[in-house]
């Protein structure tokens, strides 16, 4: 038999975890989260009802109360903005010991903005990095935060928009263990177990955590956002599996949705010269 060359074209995403799962599999509750990693956002409004109105219409998601859920699995929280909790959507970490973490927090140059309080499933502090990006402590009771994940309406990849890439490594590899992995300005965050938990991005005057969301569809995301009233800030664009694109709600809250990217991939194997049957 003579050298053939067999080449076959595959459909390569972003999320190879959800190829092969049955429905009942991708609607699984998650039920925890390793300490100091990304376990929940919150979005303060000053008009709850109509927010929860245009993320319902965006993301498909229900409003329950002070939870956002998708298929009776909590997502997001909605709280009233209020002096210590201004507009916009805040990143929670996950922390076996708040307390614990608040002193590393402020060992590191960090500060509280809101002291441990009781809140629903839970104990919750809100506190600063130097640069003054604000994020979220979570101590779950009987509530560990999303319930889903890795799937198109869920929390996805948070990222650290900051001026000063190198204060952040020095601060957050002291307050969470966590490494800054680098390159050309922006990165990504790992923690002690050395999984990506998060992104950094660069940006100007100053810092703040971007809250992230899953999508089907980057544009039609982006083209239903600005239909209900809100703008897109950046448009869709591809950066290696992913796009992104970072919109405004129309109440002024800034978010990113993110989507996976096809990419047809072209396999060729080729067959030696196999010997001669009688």
């Amino acid at each position: 038999m003579n050298r053939s060359v067999v080449t076959k074209r595959y459909q390569c995403r972003r999320v190879p975890r959800q190829l092969g799962m049955s429905t009942m599999e991708r609607l699984m509750r998650i039920r925890g989260y390793a300490p100091l990693t990304p376990c929940w956002v919150e979005l303060a409004s000053a008009d709850p009802a109509r927010a929860a109105q245009f993320y319902g219409e965006l993301f498909g998601w229900e409003s329950m109360g002070d939870r956002f859920k998708l298929g009776g699995r909590a997502v997001a929280g909605l709280t009233r903005s209020r002096l210590d909790r201004p507009d916009g959507w805040l990143t929670h970490l996950s922390t076996p010991d708040l307390e614990e973490t608040l002193e590393q927090v402020a060992l590191s140059g960090g500060h509280c903005l809101s002291h441990p309080a009781e809140a629903h499933g839970g104990r919750r502090a809100i506190v600063a990095d130097p640069n003054g990006a604000i994020i979220g402590l979570w101590q779950g009771h009987d509530f560990a935060g999303a319930q889903a994940g890795g799937e198109p309406g869920t929390m996805s990849w948070p990222e650290l928009i900051t001026d000063d890439p190198d204060g952040a490594a020095r601060f957050y590899g002291s307050a969470f263990g966590w490494l800054l992995n680098q390159q050309f300005g922006s990165g990504e965050w790992l923690n002690q177990a050395h999984d990506a938990v998060a992104g950094l991005a660069p940006g100007y005057r100053g810092a703040w955590w971007r809250a992230a969301f899953q999508v089907e569809d980057i544009q039609a995301a982006a083209d239903h956002c600005e239909l209900m009233g809100g703008a897109v800030i950046s448009e869709p664009s591809e950066f290696g599996m992913a796009a992104v694109a970072e919109l405004r709600d129309p109440f002024g809250a800034r978010f990113t949705v993110a989507a996976p990217v096809h990419h047809p991939v072209e396999l060729t194997v080729s067959l030696g010269t196999l010997p001669a049957w009688d």
